[in-house]
């Protein structure tokens, strides 16, 4: 299958160890020398409606991309981030 670089711009990224959801493709990062793509990018979250800056960019290396499908990126990282948003709320809630 061959695939644009603007393809791949929005497509929904999923770690395939935890099937989370991690944001969408905002960039990708090439070497210009050997003409091929490092890395896919996803911006970090705003915090705070912005004001407060936002997380740290997510960069993802091509070689643990999986598989590129029609709408998501596969991706095998053992060193995401694990997000459990819905966890830490309540655990905070619980721990004060």
């Amino acid at each position: 299958m061959l695939c644009r670089i603007t393809d791949l711009h929005d497509k929904e990224v999923i770690d395939i160890a935890t099937g989370n959801r991690l944001g969408c493709v905002d960039d990708v990062e090439v070497d210009t020398c050997s003409a091929q793509v490092c890395a896919i990018v996803i911006r970090g979250r705003a915090k705070l409606l912005g004001l407060f800056g936002s997380e740290d960019d997510l960069v993802i290396p091509w070689r643990e991309i999986e598989i590129v499908g029609d709408e998501t990126v596969l991706v095998n990282h053992p060193e995401l981030p694990r997000r459990h948003r819905k966890n830490r709320l309540i655990n905070g809630i619980f721990t004060r």
